[in-house]
């Protein structure tokens, strides 16, 4: 049975690469341009990491091994402004590998992440494509609405893009 914990730990960040990585290749056609996309985001977000409001949320099954994550980046640029932070939550890579997928870990995760942002008083936002049915539910289910959709293909390859927020909770 997987456990969420807080926090960076080692691995962490080659789980998150190569689990996005394998999924969007084997699911959605993605090249290496999105690979090393999420490789060099992730690098750039750890260099700057806020400790008093960034998260990493994991989970980790019985022996230990990284199998889910979830990142709270509150000083990355807006994506209706990229001149600037909106101080908004920005709700990033977010995965679970395919053993860990049916067991409500993903609930389970939002659910501590979405915690932390009311604990913060703080607006949520995320970025994603049309056809990721499950997740767009989740998302829903906490809050988030559809704000903008678009063809883009800012991830390597031709996607509806679309942008979800979730309003400060009072």
């Amino acid at each position: 049975m997987a456990r969420l914990v807080e926090g960076w730990r080692p691995g962490a960040l080659g789980f998150i690469i190569g689990e996005h990585g394998q999924y969007y290749a084997r699911h959605w056609g993605f090249s290496a341009y999105f690979e090393a996309k999420v490789a060099a985001g992730l690098a750039e977000f750890t260099g700057r990491m806020e400790p008093s409001t960034d998260r990493f949320f994991l989970a980790v099954d019985d022996a230990e091994q990284i199998v889910g994550s979830l990142i709270l980046d509150f000083s990355d640029l807006d994506y209706s402004d990229p001149a600037q932070s909106s101080g908004e939550a920005h709700l990033r890579w977010f995965i679970l590998s395919d053993r860990a997928r049916g067991q409500g870990l993903g609930e389970k995760l939002m659910a501590n992440a979405m915690a932390h942002c009311d604990a913060l008083s703080r607006a949520c936002w995320l970025t994603t494509f049309a056809g990721l049915d499950a997740a767009r539910t989740l998302y829903e289910r906490h809050g988030f609405s559809l704000e903008r959709e678009e063809e883009a293909a800012s991830w390597g390859t031709t996607v509806r893009e679309q942008l979800f927020r979730r309003p400060l909770r009072l």
